[in-house]
């Protein structure tokens, strides 16, 4: 499998300002395990300074090992270009968010010597598309997430480059007007971009995330697992960047208040176990997290 979303593994939080490599080889060898092939290492919105450290980390660890190496395929910045609204921003820190720009985008992307295959950015934060435009040229895919476009923002980041839609169904509120929200905008735009979903059961129900995938065609979307350090290690307070994460029975990682999730614990072999559970064929969920991942982004 190809995961284009992991934060963290095995306890180990690719956000975290030490990366050791044995750490990383640890994350690396359990994905492994796992049954997964390669991920996109993603480093989430935070002082843009500090998102500059943690990137170059992952770099650093990625230089020093095959292994790594191997697993590695890239990565995901996820921000700092978001909406900072309340519901849309979700785990996301909104002091740390802002508008698109060329310059920092120039300089995240330094940071990543190369290796950035997904940017996820907010449309309405690069009204223009300016940046959505630059960071297309220089072969990163564009993804929209965290975000509440406008249909015809929307539309106007696809024409300027945008490809794909991070994690939707989530980094949005729980209550939405109940026709013109972000999830119906994007659905009714699923023939132009790649839509990506996390499978967990707790994100999206299962129910819905069948429905989703119905009305986007199987060929154009993408599971992802969205997993933090906490992922395969039960019940418990991890870290994610700069935040705790509080872990229940139910495995859902929540935020410290409790108001929205923050990311999620379940690897990516239990989402395939639910996809199967709602009627997915072993060759359709081959196509969700394996053929399609690699197709966006190689």
């Amino acid at each position: 499998m190809f995961d284009l979303q992991v934060n963290g593994y095995a306890g180990v939080d690719f956000n975290a300002d030490s990366l050791p490599l044995d750490d990383m080889l640890l994350a690396c060898r359990t994905l492994k395990e796992h049954g997964v092939d390669a991920i996109l290492a993603t480093v989430i919105t935070a002082d843009h300074d500090a998102m500059c450290r943690r990137i170059s980390n992952i770099v650093k660890c990625r230089e020093q090992s095959t292994e790594v190496e191997q697993m590695i395929a890239g990565i995901h910045i996820e921000g700092p270009f978001l909406s900072p609204v309340p519901g849309y921003i979700g785990a996301h820190p909104p002091e740390h968010s802002c508008a698109a720009n060329i310059p920092l985008a120039e300089r995240l992307l330094e940071a990543g010597g190369g290796l950035t295959k997904l940017f996820t950015l907010a449309p309405e934060q690069d009204p223009e598309g300016k940046v959505t435009r630059w960071l297309a040229e220089q072969n990163v895919v564009v993804a929209a997430g965290h975000c509440d476009p406008s249909l015809e923002q929307l539309q106007r980041s696809i024409d300027a480059g945008l490809k794909a839609f991070t994690h939707l169904g989530n980094g949005c509120p729980m209550q939405m007007h109940r026709h013109d929200n972000i999830v119906q905008r994007a659905l009714s735009l699923a023939d132009q971009i790649t839509l990506c979903f996390i499978a967990d059961g707790a994100h999206v129900p299962l129910f819905a995330l069948k429905n989703y995938i119905k009305l986007a065609g199987l060929e154009r979307s993408v599971v992802v697992s969205d997993t933090i350090s906490a992922a395969g290690l039960g019940p418990g307070i991890y870290r994610l960047a700069d935040q705790n994460v509080t872990i229940g029975d139910d495995l859902v990682p929540w935020a410290e208040d409790r108001s929205h999730f923050v990311g999620s614990a379940c690897p990516l072999y239990r989402m395939v176990e639910n996809l199967t559970s709602v009627g997915f064929t072993e060759e359709e969920i081959d196509t969700l997290t394996n053929r399609n991942p690699r197709k966006l982004v190689e």
